[in-house]
């Protein structure tokens, strides 16, 4: 099914850095990276930015230019984030596309795969079996 509109994209993907943020061991590593992520989703269209300095999730990067930014189908995005989705294999294949800072983002991996199970969980909890892939 997919998600319904950009603001569940935001709720989901967005939530799940949030989480991140908040997270005591995560979140201090995640802001040493000092890195501004945009993605950009298709079906639906949304955008997503993560300030690592400013510990900010939102729609746009408020004047600091994204460091990378990663393109894909939000249903991809919705997959990795439940670990179904290699990231340098999606990009070699282009289901994700990434300008800018490749490597800062593949240092980024390790700490995100610690965060599949709160985003399932969340998911569950949200009654959102239906984005479980």
């Amino acid at each position: 099914m997919g998600f319904a509109d950009a603001a569940e994209v935001r709720k989901y993907i967005g939530g799940i850095f949030e989480a991140a943020f908040e997270d005591p061991e995560i979140g201090p590593k995640l802001r040493d990276t000092g890195i501004v992520l945009q993605f950009t989703f298709t079906e639906p269209d949304s955008v997503v930015v993560v300030d690592a300095v400013k510990a900010t999730v939102g729609d746009s990067a408020d004047g600091a230019a994204p460091g990378a930014v990663m393109s894909m189908a939000a249903d991809t995005g919705n997959a990795y984030w439940q670990g179904k989705v290699n990231l340098p294999l999606a990009m070699a294949k282009s289901k994700i596309k990434v300008q800018g800072n490749v490597a800062s983002l593949l240092k980024l991996a390790p700490l995100g795969k610690q965060l599949f199970p709160v985003y399932i969980e969340t998911l569950r909890s949200d009654g959102r079996d239906d984005l479980i892939v």
